[in-house]
């Protein structure tokens, strides 16, 4: 560490708190210094890298549809923007497609949805089962009314290469990164003025960006604010199957499983039921909801499924946001100077362009600047106010 002083200390290494980073060192009305705290430059425990690594657009709330729009076009410059020394970081971006299916209690939220994904720009269409069972022979659409399929700019890429190069360029930027993490935080009246790292020393700060993924509770906490973000664990499954499944996109099944081509196999997911759902920090895989639960849907939905072979499987965490699963963002009302941005319930390796952003312009400007964001804040939470995203997977 250079500096026993910053004028930025983003709490957090991963992809948001490096988006943080590279476009604070990028914009250039910031004059200042930034520090990264990280405690695993590995990565290997981070939301980020054991996530399913998509983007979409399928969302019903619009500010999440925008901040995914921005992470595509993003995604689609990355290489040359985020170039050091001539070399490009590749995100391996493969634009394969969301397709949301719905049965026929859930069609008139898919429409509803589909209006509002139209009008902020998205480019979705809407299909009918016989149009479905047309387009994907290899699916059993009989208890099927809709699907909703993203045309362009959703699908899967590499996410720890995404947040490794987010963060080589914040470094070639100029800004620091440590291998520690803030266990404390020093606060004078209504402001922040330093932060105590694990290995004992402290570090004066201007301003604490709270990035911490599902540490972010903790740390909130440190500086006397509640933030209602609890640590939930997902299974994720490696599966190979004698199946060729022809223009497979991401499906997410009415059920709330999802599927979609990895590699020479697939992956697949779902959500434990709420009450089999409770705050946790192990990494145990959740074998029995593969065996008992995932498999017959799979193979339910897609019957060539039936015959599949779990190859490896691996866990991470959501930090969730308990209140209405989307990001809480900005200030809190009783700190000047400490940012959130906490609880994204899944969605925060592809909102995290836009929430670097997003931060960015806070930080230096005052407001935001491109994205208003404003209703994604602590307002919302404060006055028992949550906006309902209806497309969490």
């Amino acid at each position: 560490m250079q500096n026993s002083r910053y004028d930025v200390v983003i709490a957090g290494g991963a992809a948001v708190g490096s988006a943080a980073a590279y476009f604070l060192t990028a914009d250039s009305g910031f004059k200042g210094t930034v520090l990264v705290v990280e405690p695993d430059p590995s990565y290997q425990h981070c939301a980020t890298a054991l996530s399913a690594a998509s983007i979409r657009h399928q969302f019903s709330t619009p500010e999440n549809i925008r901040m995914s729009l921005f992470g595509t076009a993003f995604l689609r410059q990355f290489g040359s923007r985020l170039a050091v020394n001539g070399e490009q970081p590749d995100p391996a971006f493969h634009e394969g497609g969301y397709l949301f299916l719905a049965t026929s209690q859930g069609v008139d939220t898919l429409r509803e949805n589909h209006i509002t994904q139209l009008a902020e720009g998205a480019e979705i269409a809407l299909m009918d089962a016989a149009e479905l069972a047309s387009r994907y022979p290899w699916m059993n659409t009989d208890n099927l009314a809709a699907g909703a399929l993203g045309l362009s700019g959703e699908g899967w890429l590499d996410a720890y290469g995404m947040m490794q190069g987010f963060r080589k360029k914040a470094i070639a930027q100029g800004a620091i990164y440590i291998q520690d993490k803030v266990t404390g935080l020093k606060r004078d009246g209504h402001r922040i003025v330093g932060v105590e790292l694990a290995s004992g020393s402290t570090v004066a700060c201007g301003t604490v960006i709270n990035a911490a993924g599902t540490g972010a509770a903790t740390l909130a906490r440190a500086a006397g604010i509640q933030l209602p973000v609890e640590s939930r664990k997902r299974s994720v499954f490696y599966f190979s199957s004698p199946a060729t499944l022809a223009n497979c996109p991401m499906v997410i099944d009415p059920s709330g499983a999802y599927f979609r081509p990895e590699g020479q196999g697939y992956i697949a997911g779902i959500a434990p039921t709420e009450d089999n759902d409770p705050p946790c920090d192990d990494f145990e895989v959740q074998h029995e909801l593969f065996d008992d639960v995932l498999w017959p849907l799979l193979a339910d939905r897609v019957p060539a499924f039936e015959a599949l072979r779990c190859i490896r499987s691996w866990a991470g965490h959501y930090d969730m946001n308990i209140i209405d699963q989307n990001v809480i963002l900005g200030l809190h009302p009783d700190v000047d100077n400490m940012y959130f941005a906490n609880g994204f319930s899944g969605h925060g390796m592809q909102q995290s362009p836009a929430v670097g952003r997003a931060l960015a312009e806070l930080i230096t400007h005052g407001q935001y600047q491109t994205l208003d964001l404003n209703r994604m804040g602590w307002t919302r939470i404060l006055e028992n106010r949550p906006i309902i995203e209806k497309n969490v997977v």
